[in-house]
């Protein structure tokens, strides 16, 4: 199965939750789309598709 995961192509993610372990270590304060609809954190052990576009989005502070 191969995904694309922030731009890169990628076939050793298999959820969501794994795409977000794949990308930071971050517990709070990130955002998961696929395919452009935003996944809710409930939601994240759901299997991925072949050819699903993941993208995975942690805030930062600054200025």
């Amino acid at each position: 199965m191969k995904i694309e995961l922030n731009g890169e192509a990628r076939g050793d993610v298999k959820t969501a939750a794994a795409a977000v372990a794949a990308v930071t270590e971050a517990r709070r304060g990130i955002a998961v789309a696929v395919n452009g609809e935003v996944v809710p954190r409930s939601e994240w052990d759901l299997p991925l598709a072949d050819g699903d576009t993941v993208e995975v989005l942690t805030a930062t502070q600054g200025g």
